[in-house]
């Protein structure tokens, strides 16, 4: 089984890897629609801002092949702005058309929370029937770096943390699923969800 890594020209794509290598899985990180086309599943990675990372991925000439898989319904997990980009727009430095195959949007944080909002937060789980926090248990921290969320509907809403109010933690729409924080850097709990999320394919 092969886990392809989006390569689009942003994100934390080293880090991924060795997470998904350490569960036992093999995982090629590239940009060509051939080799991201043999892949069993997806991992769309993301940092910076959310305008820039649309924008790239428009230009790699992967936005195609990325919204084919998506209406296939075949797996793939966005990580922190690859999971913002899931989202119908964002308003961070302008308005971003997002992938929009989740109903919402991504506004900021208010002040008087410190922005952005970084460090371990624990979860809130809604939908403790979900494969992806399988094993997981609700009150386990994950460690998140953004100053954006994403408002998704109720019945694409997995789990939440609390920062001045509910944020989205992560999400599910069929086979697409998605985490605001960073698994990879989510010690024992971040290595739960992957395996979780990796399990689901074979």
């Amino acid at each position: 089984m092969m886990i392809g890594i989006i390569d689009y020209g942003v994100g934390n794509l080293k880090n991924v890897q060795t997470a998904v290598k350490k569960i036992g899985y093999d995982c090629v990180i590239s940009g060509k629609k051939e080799e991201l086309e043999r892949s069993d599943a997806l991992i769309l990675p993301g940092v910076g801002a959310f305008g820039d990372s649309i924008d790239m991925l428009n230009k790699s000439g992967l936005r195609d092949f990325v919204d084919r898989w998506a209406s296939d319904n075949r797996y793939m997990l966005g990580i922190c702005v690859g999971m913002q980009l899931l989202f119908e727009r964002s308003y961070e430095m302008g308005l971003h058309e997002g992938l929009g195959y989740l109903k919402g949007e991504v506004i900021p944080f208010q002040k008087p929370l410190k922005i952005p909002h970084m460090g371990w937060n624990e979860l809130k789980i809604v939908q403790k029937d979900s494969p992806i926090v399988n094993n997981i248990q609700e009150g386990e921290y994950v460690y998140f770096v953004h100053s954006y969320y994403a408002t998704p509907a109720e019945e694409n809403l997995v789990a939440y943390t609390e920062y001045g109010g509910k944020v989205a933690a992560i999400v599910q729409k069929g086979n697409i699923f998605a985490t605001q924080f960073h698994p990879e850097k989510s010690a024992a709990t971040g290595e739960k969800l992957l395996k979780n999320y990796l399990e689901l394919i074979q």
